[in-house]
């Protein structure tokens, strides 16, 4: 898998912008492509052979999107690193206001109007959480993380912001935000009886989360249930799950056809356009074009390991891996949910599912892995500003 031809620079010198530009990760922007294109045809199929009103709007977002991507993956990463706290009180900031004032809509309140555009914070948690993470154990030699007192801080930095999103209530958010955050704890080298003893902690917290009216709410509960036994309510709390299964069978091994879709054409399936695009996809396609969509994401996310293992700075190593750690989430919650294999959850398919705020933090993500990969070259020292390896 080739990620272009090794730097010609010194760790001290600065890039120019022409050397920037020949690193690109060509690769990748053709298997974003790739998969956008996937979406923006799905779009088009949830609107019954209509560009108005998602395709169209996704498509334009889109290109901002890579426009934002390109400028993003332009910045060294010591830079980076200069504004990651900042970026990190302005997320819990954004949460915060979404607390008090945020718009409600399907049940949850997670948005901000801002007139144009509808900002869902808790997507750019995602993002900025990793580079905070990121940038916290860049400072941190193995011994360090071996200290429990040195894992205080970090703890912390994770479980605000998904009391925050919790709270909203955004289940799906707040266990990505977890998921996440303990896949970089262990790269990192956090022992693995801390991880049990954090685990005997979550099983109290969720005890007392299911009995608590205010953590946890009904119809949260009500989908826990129902993903046991989907079958108890079949017109209430098990409907979503119920079409989504019997769309996917429909749509057997090749797929009933582009725009040919019943379970979606018909309106039996909820959400088609966003959390449950992905059956709409496998109806249409079958099962052969659904593995060739987790193929391409999988290829995606393995980019990004091969980026994160090449660099040399700890800063962009962990960088490149929580965010490609954070796409695998995306699918795999997302296709696990639909399929029933996990509780419904408002969790959407990356680049596929409408929605502005979801698309621009995925595209800024994989602008932030090929800044890495730009930059990969960069010593950065464990007090910014010393290029000590």
């Amino acid at each position: 898998m080739g990620l272009g031809p090794q730097l010609g620079v010194s760790a001290r010198n600065r890039m120019t912008w022409r050397d920037k530009i020949a690193h690109i990760s060509w690769p990748m922007i053709f298997l974003i492509g790739c998969i956008a294109s996937i979406g923006f045809a799905m779009l088009y199929s949830a609107a019954h052979g209509s560009a108005d009103p998602w395709m169209d709007r996704q498509a334009a977002r889109f290109g901002v999107g890579l426009a934002m991507m390109f400028a993003v993956a332009m910045i060294d990463l010591k830079t980076l690193m200069r504004f990651v706290y900042p970026a990190y009180v302005v997320s819990i900031l954004l949460l915060v206001w979404v607390d008090f004032a945020g718009e409600v809509g399907m049940g949850a309140q997670r948005w901000i109007d801002l007139g144009v555009v509808q900002l869902q914070p808790s997507e750019i948690m995602k993002i900025t959480l990793v580079m905070t993470l990121a940038r916290y154990f860049h400072g941190l030699s193995y011994e360090d993380v071996g200290r429990p007192l040195s894992l205080i801080v970090p703890t912390l930095l994770v479980l605000v912001p998904a009391a925050l999103v919790l709270k909203q209530p955004d289940l799906g958010t707040a266990g990505m935000l977890m998921m996440v955050a303990a896949a970089m704890f262990v790269v990192v080298g956090v022992r693995w009886w801390k991880f049990a003893l954090v685990l005997a902690m979550g099983v109290g917290v969720a005890y007392y989360a299911w009995n608590s009216p205010d953590i946890l709410h009904d119809y949260q509960k009500a989908r826990i249930m129902t993903f046991m036994d989907p079958e108890s309510d079949l017109q209430g709390t098990g409907y979503h799950i119920t079409q989504s299964k019997i769309a996917l069978g429909s749509g057997g091994v090749w797929g009933k056809g582009f725009l040919q879709g019943t379970q979606s054409h018909l309106d039996f399936l909820p959400e088609r356009q966003t959390d449950f695009i992905f059956t709409m996809y496998a109806e249409e396609f079958g099962m052969v074009g659904g593995l060739v969509l987790l193929g391409l994401y999988v290829l995606l996310v393995a980019y990004g390991v091969v980026i994160a293992v090449r660099c040399k700075s700890q800063f962009g190593r962990l960088l490149a891996f929580g965010l490609s750690f954070n796409l695998f989430c995306y699918f795999f919650i997302n296709t696990a949910m639909v399929m029933g294999l996990i509780p419904v959850v408002g969790v959407p398919l990356p680049l596929i599912s409408y929605g502005g705020t979801v698309l621009m933090t995925v595209l800024i993500g994989f602008g932030l892995v090929m800044s890495v990969n730009i930059h990969r070259d960069q010593r950065i020292g464990r007090r910014l500003g010393n290029e000590d390896a």
